[in-house]
Parts: structure tokens; C-alpha cells; sequence
């Protein structure tokens, strides 16, 4: 058998196992049905890497899989470095052993906690590049403080631990560094879990969802957020509410990339509920939790699963007004998916128009953004240059040509 053939086989087989039909995996792709008929049959190439990618992420394959020819690389995260070596490092590791050689003196809780904030507040406005430049530091004094304070006030450090790692987590993720984000997440949970504060160790179980989804680790993702969740519903409370919507809207993202499409309407219950009973948006812990992120999900859901009319709909229903001016992040997600619905109907220039202004918003999270720069090349293999005059100088600034 020959390799165009064995991929279009690998490709249907794969298709049918997640219970997709051509239609819905051409249009998710970008690309015709009669395309997709033409490739299962072995009739004709699939050589564009971001077609490539995108199957290989819908279809739970490798790219190599698909492909002949090694895969190119999207821009990377130059911080990725600095945050590694940070965390890589054993700073003080001869004073844990031997007590008499501690020197020096640990960073202060409160310039912490502000430094936490400022971070937190970079990240919610995609800012990465410079969350990036300060997350060493704090990895560092965070992971001494923890080690070398006075005993009496290690536990506080050991929350401050797990916050740092909580940014570092989510971070990471966004930019393209999942497996690093995993060992983050997997820091967080362990500083949660010394610091004894059990709801620290939920909202690190909410970053590692996000992370397991982004590593296709569907499964392990819904157990996790599940025995959080029915942890968090012994322990009833005003802090415990948003984090537990939380993790249910990490269920959704879970469910949309399985496309079940019952499972995205029963965690998407679940969340809205939680939100009725808060009465407003809130940002505890940075989840920024509340009915207007429900329906954001709800939109992100949709355009995973090939849904453009719902991801469309839906998006009439929200009402930015509601969400906090430092969101921007937020704001800038709800255009890319919008971009990628408007994409499977073909309406480009819409299509277009959503990235642009995903760009004015955050220009950081379409050039880390995979989908971002996989949609533009998409875009890009059949442009009409009257009707989107645009495309071609947004995928200049993004990199891709």
C-alpha cells in the first residue's frame, strides 16, 4: 500500500472512531468534503502542515502520522527558557541538608503576594512576554521561601509557591509549552498540598485540567476536575463556589475536544447553575468565574466541535459589558473563535475581521496561539484578495509568511 492511501485510511478510521462525519471534519479543517473524500481514498496529498496539525489534534494522531515530511515549528516562547532554568534550579538545596549552611535571606511575604497580583493581572491581559520576564524570580524566592523561613511561617510561603506555579501553569500553556505547564501544575498541587490549604490544591486541579486537555489527555482531565468537583461539594462556601464552576468549564473544554456533544451540554449545566447561585462574575483565584465565562465556554465549545451556528448564536447572547476591563484576554478568545466559525461557513472576510480585532486586543495570543496561526494559513491557501485585503499584512505581523 502506498502512503497517500495508508494515511487516507489512518485518517477515515480515525474520523469514524470519533464519530465524525466528512462534512463536519472537512469543515473543521477548512477544506471541502469532496477534499476529505478524495484523501480517505487515497486520491490526493494532505501537504499543508496547519491541515496536517489540525487533523492530527481533531483525530487524537500524531502529525507524524500524517506526514511525511518533518513538521515546522510555530514561533516559540523565548521566556520558556528562563521560566526552565528557574524551576530546574536547586537553590539552597545544601542548606536543606545541612541547616548551618543557609545564607542569605528569603523575599518578603508581602512583596510576594504583590508581585503574585502583578502577574496575574500581565496574564489576564496577555501580556506574556513580560510575565515571562518576572515568573524566574518569583519561581526562585518562592521555592527558597518555602525551604528557609522560620518555621513558624513556611506554610504561608508554600501558598505562595503554589499561587506562582499557578500562573506558571496557565502561562505556559497558552504559549505553546504544555509539558513544562504539566510540571508546573504538578508544583502547585505539591505546594498546595505542604501549605495544607485544600483549596489551593482545586484550583491547581483546575490548571491541570486545562493543561491535560492541551496534552489530549481527555480522560485523565474529567477525572481530575470530577474528584476535585465532588471534593469541593463536601466542603460548601463563598470561595469554593467559583472554583468549582471552574472546574467544570474545564469539563466542557474536555468534552468539546472528545466532540461529546452530550457531555459539552451536561458540564455546561452544571456551570451555568453554579453561576446562578454566585449572582455575578468574580475573578477569585484568577478563574474570572461567572455566567459571562459560561457563555464564552459555550462558544469556544462549539467551535471545537465544528458547531458554528451555536458558536455564532451564542455569541449574541453575551454581553461584554459585564466582564472586568482587564480581561483581555477573555475578550480576544471570544473574536478567534468567532474567527474559526465564521472559517467552517467560509465567510473569510468575517473570518478575517475576528482576528483582527483578536489582534488589536491581544497581539501576544495570536502570535503564541496555535489555532491562531493555523487558521491564517487555511485562510491564506484560498484567499481572495478583494474581499480580504487584510489577511495577507495579519499573517505577515503574525509570522506565518
Amino acid at each position: 500500500m502506498d502512503a497517500r492511501r495508508e494515511i487516507g485510511e489512518k485518517i477515515a478510521r480515525a474520523r469514524r472512531r470519533r464519530g465524525l462525519s466528512q462534512a463536519v471534519l472537512a469543515g473543521l479543517v477548512g477544506r471541502s468534503e469532496s477534499w476529505l473524500s478524495q484523501v480517505e481514498r487515497g486520491q490526493r496529498d494532505v501537504s499543508n502542515h496547519a491541515v496536517i496539525t489540525a487533523l492530527a489534534e481533531i483525530l487524537g494522531l500524531s502529525v507524524d502520522d500524517l506526514a511525511t515530511k518533518k513538521s515546522t515549528t510555530m514561533t516559540r516562547y523565548e521566556a520558556a527558557t528562563g521560566i526552565r532554568q528557574a524551576m530546574l534550579g536547586y537553590d539552597g538545596l545544601s542548606a536543606m541538608i545541612d541547616h548551618r549552611l543557609a545564607g542569605g535571606s528569603v523575599e518578603s511575604i508581602l512583596w510576594l503576594r504583590h508581585e503574585i497580583r502583578q502577574v496575574n493581572r500581565l496574564y489576564q491581559a496577555t501580556r506574556y512576554d513580560e510575565v515571562g520576564k518576572r515568573l524566574p524570580r518569583l519561581i526562585i524566592a518562592t521555592e527558597l521561601g518555602s525551604r528557609h523561613a522560620p518555621s513558624r511561617g513556611r506554610r504561608a510561603y508554600h501558598s505562595l509557591r503554589s499561587l506562582t506555579y499557578h500562573c506558571t501553569t496557565t502561562t505556559l500553556r497558552r504559549v505553546g509549552e504544555p509539558e513544562l505547564a504539566w510540571v508546573a501544575a504538578d508544583r502547585s498541587l505539591a505546594a498546595a498540598q505542604a501549605a495544607e490549604r485544600p483549596l489551593l490544591a482545586a484550583v491547581s486541579a483546575y490548571r491541570l485540567g486545562y493543561v491535560l486537555v492541551r496534552l489530549r489527555e481527555i480522560s485523565k482531565a474529567l477525572e481530575v476536575v470530577r474528584r476535585a468537583g465532588e471534593a469541593l461539594r463536601r466542603t460548601p462556601g463563598a470561595r469554593t463556589r467559583p472554583v468549582l464552576g471552574g472546574l467544570h468549564l474545564v469539563a466542557v473544554t474536555a468534552a468539546a475536544a472528545a466532540y461529546d456533544q452530550a457531555g459539552i451540554r451536561q458540564h455546561l449545566d452544571e456551570a451555568r447553575q453554579v453561576a446562578e447561585t454566585l449572582g455575578e462574575d468574580r475573578n477569585d483565584f484568577w478563574t474570572a468565574f461567572g455566567m459571562t465565562n459560561v457563555i464564552i465556554h459555550e462558544i469556544s465549545a462549539a467551535a471545537d466541535s465544528g458547531d458554528s451556528r451555536t458558536a455564532i448564536a451564542a455569541s449574541e447572547r453575551l454581553d461584554l459589558s459585564t466582564l472586568a476591563p482587564g480581561l483581555v484576554g477573555r475578550r480576544s478568545q471570544i473574536h478567534l473563535d468567532l474567527a474559526r466559525a465564521y472559517a467552517v461557513q467560509r465567510k473569510d472576510a468575517a473570518s478575517v475581521n475576528m482576528l483582527l480585532e483578536a489582534e488589536r486586543l491581544s497581539p501576544e495570543l495570536v502570535r503564541y496561539g496555535g489555532r491562531p496561526r493555523d487558521l491564517l494559513t487555511q485562510l491564506l491557501k484560498r484567499e481572495h484578495r478583494a474581499s480580504t485585503p487584510q489577511l495577507r499584512p495579519l499573517a505577515q505581523r503574525a509570522g506565518i509568511i
